[in-house]
């Protein structure tokens, strides 16, 4: 089957999970372009690249153009995919731009910093007939695909509650390491950056729409206008209750990531370094011990290894004309929850779900003003 041509915008720390997802799909893909605005992070990143499939046994006879401006490899380059993993902030511009060149897009979350730009990423992607993906990997762990499958059979009866939480650490050097880490405009704090996944999975997991949402959000330690640590109740149409709690302040190192859920009938922790793993599995007819040892990947960084199968699933939507499982549609909807818990927390109220016209940067004066008077 012929491959599918594809290039990488932004090769930052995330890029190797995009070089390892192309290597992986190799016989599905071929990647035409690195860019970055520093080269030199561009020719890094396709020399990951060149290792992941040397240790497959496949070579590359011609180099792969690096480029500094994304646009140039666009005109340059004939390619059915852009793969969008800059900071935040981009992430809205770019996937139109490329979309305006008639691309598929697969953009990293979030995919943008307000809802105006989610919506017109969705809008736009319709009106071209093309397929607009979002990096929510973590969807595909196989403890989470366990998780969802069990619940929508029925055997939890019906959900309760679940909890999302992040306990991890990302010390002051992190933040100062580029200007745009931790700010409204461009990046958001530790729920928008770090608590995307878990927060995703909470909403997929229950499968209701969320109607209210009360939120908290604090900058305890972090050298940053966002927040470092924020909390939530979240209220769905079901019935169901989630509960997040996130921050980077955890002291020294990272701790867990959990998503906890409480059925009528059935009980799951998923934890590990990246939600990977079942730690609690208590489900009728199903024996415990055997999920935990079947399920207890641990991968060794926040990343996991659902990059490779998200990436599949994306070229399959492609070839066969149907929707990847981790839409534009599906990819606002964490996007909408963690700027419900922002809105709530400078309001100091309870927010109703649909949120309108709102973004990061209406946080950017209010919460800094909330801070002057604390």
């Amino acid at each position: 089957m012929e491959k599918l041509k594809i290039c990488l915008v932004g090769c930052g720390r995330i890029s190797f999970k995009h070089a390892e997802a192309y290597a992986n799909n190799y016989d599905q893909l071929e990647v035409v372009g690195f860019c970055d605005l520093d080269s030199q992070k561009a020719l890094r990143t396709r020399q990951k690249y060149y290792e992941l499939l040397a240790t497959k046994g496949i070579e590359i006879k011609k180099d792969i153009p690096i480029y500094t401006d994304y646009i140039k490899m666009l005109k340059d380059q004939e390619c059915d995919i852009v793969d969008i993993a800059t900071y935040s902030g981009c992430h809205a511009e770019q996937t139109l731009v490329a979309l305006d060149f008639n691309k598929h897009v697969i953009v990293e979350k979030p995919m943008a910093l307000s809802i105006e730009d989610a919506d017109l990423m969705i809008k736009k992607a319709r009106e071209k007939r093309k397929v607009l993906g979002v990096c929510l990997q973590n969807r595909f762990n196989k403890s989470v695909q366990k998780l969802k499958s069990t619940i929508d059979s029925g055997k939890f009866g019906k959900i309760l509650y679940a909890v999302a939480s992040i306990r991890w650490n990302r010390n002051n050097e992190y933040y100062r390491q580029d200007s745009w880490r931790g700010t409204w405009e461009q990046d958001g704090g530790a729920l928008m950056n770090q608590c995307t996944h878990n927060i995703d999975l909470l909403q997929w997991i229950i499968g209701s729409e969320v109607d209210e949402i009360y939120g908290d959000i604090e900058t305890f330690l972090r050298p940053i206008e966002a927040e470092d640590t924020g909390f939530a109740i979240l209220k769905f149409k079901s019935g169901a209750r989630g509960i997040v709690e996130g921050t980077t302040c955890v002291w020294p190192s990272n701790l867990e990531e959990t998503l906890s859920v409480f059925g009528q009938t059935g009980t799951a922790v998923l934890g590990g370094t990246s939600v990977n793993r079942i730690v609690v599995w208590r489900v009728p007819d199903e024996d415990e011990k055997e999920a935990l040892e079947k399920f207890a990947e641990n991968p060794d960084n926040v990343y996991g290894f659902g990059h490779t199968p998200l990436f599949r699933d994306v070229i399959e939507a492609i070839k066969s004309g149907r929707n990847p499982l981790v839409t534009g549609e599906e990819g606002k909807k964490s996007l909408e929850i963690i700027l419900g818990i922002y809105k709530s927390a400078i309001e100091k109220r309870p927010v109703k779900l649909p949120v309108t016209n709102f973004s990061t940067m209406n946080m950017k004066n209010s919460y800094e003003r909330q801070r002057l008077v604390r």
